[in-house]
């Protein structure tokens, strides 16, 4: 047990390092050269390379022209595919190509590449654009040997604005500043949140001192040759914001909560004073007509009394000894209760009076809520998410038990929520999925990480106590045990926060209330 946290802590302080998420380093993780080699009779008589992107584990897009000696000679050139990490290079093999629209389709094997997404919504004049891929120049600056082509290195990245859409022999292509070169053909033109707008492709000459700008095939056009290719591929297209936006968002709307909150209460405060004071007024009205009652109830008995005495002496007077001495009794304890009536009459203590229970509900902060469970569905809060690479689907969630979610996956207790730290074997991303049960809050936090990264927070996920759902206190806390070791190591920012609002099966999810 000691050398396993002896493990944990020297992996926590391994992966101190990476302050925050990078969304354009996310995206460069799918990003890799694309090397050819001519070869005749054992020889190599040509070299060329480009960059490209993935769109599935084992598919890359490129340019056409980086690899058109390759579709028209397949049995002489190699198409080598060298990722951003690593310490391999992949043969590839070209699956569809279009020259028209300069792009072709590549597939390897070997290794999985995180595909980038491509971005669906509308491109503004003048925003931010990114490309990554390695330019020649910088190429032959750096290069020491033939063999530092095929070397897992990270892409340049180039910065630039976006200049408008124009067509190119009858395609679309996006005219943009970011600075690229050859070596750039087949590279991801990227928006800040690292989602692919285009496929660069070329660049303008410069003669006389002219401006240089860049082209890219438009993100439509490379959608249509993905579809043609029957290559699946991720889309979104909510507008970027970046981390710091949402994370002011969140803080501003953690502020507004807390600030309704603070008013709720007081308000509450102020409904249960004056539902206690009318409770006060209501009990003293209620103890002043008791009082007054029990004392006209002595007023009578002890009238009724002294009438008996003098009616018991009327008799005596008469010589009725023996009904004298009855009624005088009777008349005796008629002054008696008269007396008792008059001592226990009500008195009043507002201290004595108990709130009612609407009021104690307001007072404690309003309304109880009651926990969310069963079937629920669950959609996005677009306003409250940021969404760069997932899909925006509903989620359907089944809430059991002690965080038994779906019938299959134990969820552990953290606070008062449930949450489930998911480290997948083949994906580069770490989710940390939480469900508040008492809002019907569910959300999805990604990160998007390193190889190295991934390595180190598999590490720590193994021999997970609990997979499947359990009522076995311990096995649970030392699941969330562990996935607090795992939370400790991520980075300071996400790359991801999908919120969403989970209301009963078969309800419209608008009803439930966003918290």
């Amino acid at each position: 047990m000691m050398r396993r946290l002896l493990i944990v802590v020297a992996l926590l302080f391994a992966w101190a390092a990476p302050a925050h998420a990078d969304d354009i380093s996310a995206s460069a993780r799918g990003v890799v050269r694309i090397v050819t080699i001519a070869v005749v009779d054992d020889e190599v008589v040509g070299f060329g390379h480009g960059s490209g992107f993935a769109v599935g584990p084992n598919r890359v897009i490129t340019n056409a022209h980086v690899v058109e000696l390759a579709s028209r000679y397949p049995d002489n050139v190699v198409i080598g595919v060298v990722p951003s990490e690593g310490d391999k290079s992949y043969q590839g093999k070209v699956i569809k190509i279009d020259q028209a629209r300069d792009l072709a389709l590549i597939e390897f094997s070997g290794v999985r590449l995180p595909p980038l997404t491509l971005f669906g919504g509308k491109i503004s004049d003048g925003d931010s654009l990114i490309a990554l891929g390695y330019p020649g120049n910088v190429d032959v600056a750096t290069a020491r040997s033939a063999a530092d082509f095929i070397k897992p290195q990270s892409p340049v990245r180039s910065q630039g604005g976006f200049a408008g859409l124009r067509q190119l022999s009858g395609v679309s292509v996006l005219l943009h500043t970011a600075s690229i070169a050859r070596g750039n053909s087949g590279g991801p033109l990227l928006d800040r949140c690292g989602r692919v707008l285009g496929v660069n492709s070329a660049i303008t000459h410069n003669d006389d001192g002219d401006s240089t700008f860049a082209f890219a095939i438009a993100g439509s056009e490379l959608a249509a040759f993905l579809g043609e290719a029957k290559q699946s591929f991720a889309t979104v297209d909510i507008p970027c914001t970046s981390v710091e936006e949402q994370m002011a968002q969140e803080r501003s709307a953690d502020e507004k909560a807390r600030l309704a909150a603070d008013e709720a209460s007081r308000a509450n405060a102020a409904r249960a004073e004056a539902e206690r004071d009318d409770a006060i007024t209501q009990a003293r009205n209620r103890a002043e007509t008791a009082r007054e009652n029990y004392m006209a109830g002595a007023a009578v008995l002890l009238v009724l009394g002294a009438l008996a005495v003098g009616g018991a002496g009327l008799l005596l007077s008469r010589e009725r000894r023996r009904e004298a001495i009855w009624v005088a009794a009777g008349g005796g304890v008629l002054m008696l209760g008269a007396a008792a009536l008059f001592l226990s009459r009500p008195g009043f203590d507002e201290t004595k009076v108990l709130p009612v229970p609407k009021a104690a509900a307001a007072a404690a902060g309003g309304t109880t809520n009651t926990a969310a469970q069963g079937k629920l569905v669950c959609t996005l809060v677009p306003e409250r998410s940021r969404v760069i690479v997932s899909p925006t689907d509903r989620v359907d969630l089944d809430i059991g038990e002690d965080g038994c979610i779906n019938g299959r996956t134990q969820y552990a207790e953290s606070g008062t929520h449930w949450q489930r730290i998911l480290v997948p074997d083949q994906e580069a991303n770490v989710s940390v999925l939480d469900f508040d049960p008492a809002t019907g809050t569910y959300t999805n936090t990604r990160y998007l990480l390193s190889s190295e990264q991934m390595k180190q927070a598999r590490a720590l996920r193994k021999g997970v106590p609990l997979k499947e759902c359990s009522s076995d206190q311990a096995k649970r806390a030392e699941l969330a045990t562990q996935q607090q070791s795992i939370r400790s190591a991520l980075p300071a920012v996400y790359n991801e926060k999908l919120v969403y609002r989970c209301a009963p099966g078969g309800e419209p999810p608008a009803a439930a209330a966003a918290k």
